[in-house]
């Protein structure tokens, strides 16, 4: 079974994230795999050692996302793809076109994203990829069976289960509760660093900028404002509720 893995390198959760004229500064920062990428690294690496195959890791970002193609190398997969090219850094829309050209080089029976990335939350490049490879796709998996051609996916419905089916070829996003992501091992480490790790742009993949170009701009970038304390109402309910409305209009500005 030939298995790709999409991940995303983000900050650290744990880091304090600073805004400094509307961009987020990366000084110091410590970079990790996407906690939700993890997962999908961890099962695909599961289901090699159960069913045999290849697991083939991929990312989109600098120079410095090679390390976490790294880590997942020395977590068992067997090679890795980091298109660094400038002009493939853009939105969903473009992170879904790189990578169905990615996954256009080789057959792949099983495709694994993480269910969203911790830095922009958007839940919409590994749907988007499915829809560009015209393949199925089962999101938020808590739990992944593959049995022959048949893939059976229990997801999280917002606190309930749903149980869904697909052949192969399939795209699914993995869920926290999927498994528990392993620690490479020192083994792994050294062995890592001896496996494929390919490097590729636009130009590589039959892509122009036009064809990759953003559907959205992000206006500006701003940390939430710091929590005030709370305000206890008084007086009737009918007067409670005319305050609460008139502060929401023009204190918080939340109500038109």
């Amino acid at each position: 079974m030939n298995i790709l893995v999409c991940l995303k390198q983000t900050f650290d959760t744990e880091e304090r994230i600073s805004v400094e004229n509307g961009v987020v500064k990366e000084d110091g920062v410590k970079f990790v795999i996407n906690p939700y990428d993890e997962y999908a690294v961890e099962e695909a690496i599961r289901l090699k050692e159960e069913l045999g195959g290849e697991v083939t890791v991929a990312t989109i970002g600098p120079e410095r996302a090679e390390e976490a193609l790294r880590t997942a190398l020395a977590m068992g997969a067997d090679d890795a793809v980091l298109v660094d090219d400038p002009a493939a850094f853009g939105d969903s829309y473009t992170a879904a076109q790189v990578l169905a050209k990615v996954a256009a080089r080789k057959s792949y029976d099983l495709i694994i994203g993480g269910n969203q990335a911790v830095d922009d939350g958007s839940g919409q490049v590994a749907v988007r990829l499915a829809e560009e490879l015209d393949i199925p796709h089962i999101s938020t998996v808590t739990k992944l069976v593959v049995d022959g051609n048949q893939v059976t996916g229990h997801r999280d419905a917002e606190g309930d289960e749903e149980v869904v089916t697909a052949t192969l070829p399939v795209l699914v996003t993995a869920q926290q509760g999927l498994n528990d992501p392993r620690y490479p091992s020192l083994i792994g480490i050294r062995k890592a660093g001896k496996k494929p790790l390919e490097h590729l742009g636009l130009a590589e993949l039959g892509l122009t900028e036009a064809d990759v170009a953003p559907r959205t701009e992000i206006l500006e970038t701003y940390l939430p404002k710091p929590k005030e304390a709370g305000k206890v109402l008084q007086g009737e309910l009918s007067d409670q509720v005319k305050e609460l409305v008139s502060s929401l209009r023009s204190v918080d500005k939340v109500v038109g």
